[in-house]
C-alpha cells in the first residue's frame, strides 16, 4: 500500500499537498481519494490531525452540490445521538457494511457480465447449430427426389 499523501492545513483554509509542493481545493484532495489514495491533514500551526474534519468537509461540499447526501431522519438521529450510539455504530459497523457492499456488488457486476457473455455465446452456437444442423434434415431427405430417382420411378 502507498505511503499517505500529507496535506497541511492552514489558517485561511488553504491546503497545502507536501507530496506536490502545491496548494490543493477540496476537489483535489477528493480526486486524490478517489484515486485509492490515502490522506492525512494536519494543521499547520497546531500540527494536530484534521483529517477527519477536512474529509467531513469534502463529503458536505458533495452533499450540497446534490442538494442530499443522507435521509433526513438519519441527520436527526446523527444529531440526536452523534456522541453516544452512533458514534459507536460509525466507528465498528459503517466501514465493514460499506466495504461488504462495494465487494458483493463487484461480485455481482462480475456474474452478470459472465452471464451477458455467456448469453451471445449461446446465441453463436444456436445460430450456428440450425444452419449447419438441422435435425429434420434426414426427414426431408426422404422425400426429396433427383432427377434420376423420376426417371427409375417413371420407368417402372
Amino acid at each position: 500500500m502507498t505511503e499517505k499523501v500529507v496535506f497541511k492545513k492552514y489558517a485561511n483554509r488553504r491546503l497545502y499537498n507536501t507530496e506536490k509542493s502545491a496548494y490543493v481545493t477540496l476537489n483535489k484532495v477528493a480526486d486524490i481519494i478517489r484515486q485509492g489514495r490515502q490522506v492525512m491533514v494536519l494543521d499547520a500551526k497546531t500540527k494536530e490531525d484534521v483529517t477527519g474534519f477536512i474529509l467531513t468537509q469534502i463529503i458536505l461540499e458533495e452533499a450540497r452540490k446534490k442538494n442530499a447526501l443522507l435521509p433526513v431522519p438519519l441527520l436527526h438521529l446523527v444529531i440526536q445521538f452523534g456522541d453516544n450510539i452512533l458514534v459507536e455504530f460509525f466507528e465498528k459497523y459503517l466501514q465493514q457494511i460499506i466495504q461488504s457492499y462495494l465487494s458483493h456488488k463487484s461480485a455481482y457486476d462480475e456474474q452478470f457480465n459472465q452471464w451477458l457473455k455467456l448469453g451471445m455465446n449461446l446465441s453463436e452456437m444456436t445460430q450456428k447449430t440450425v444452419t449447419e444442423i438441422s435435425p429434420l434434415e434426414s426427414f426431408f431427405d426422404s422425400f426429396s427426389y433427383s432427377p434420376k430417382d423420376k426417371e427409375k420411378n417413371n420407368g417402372e
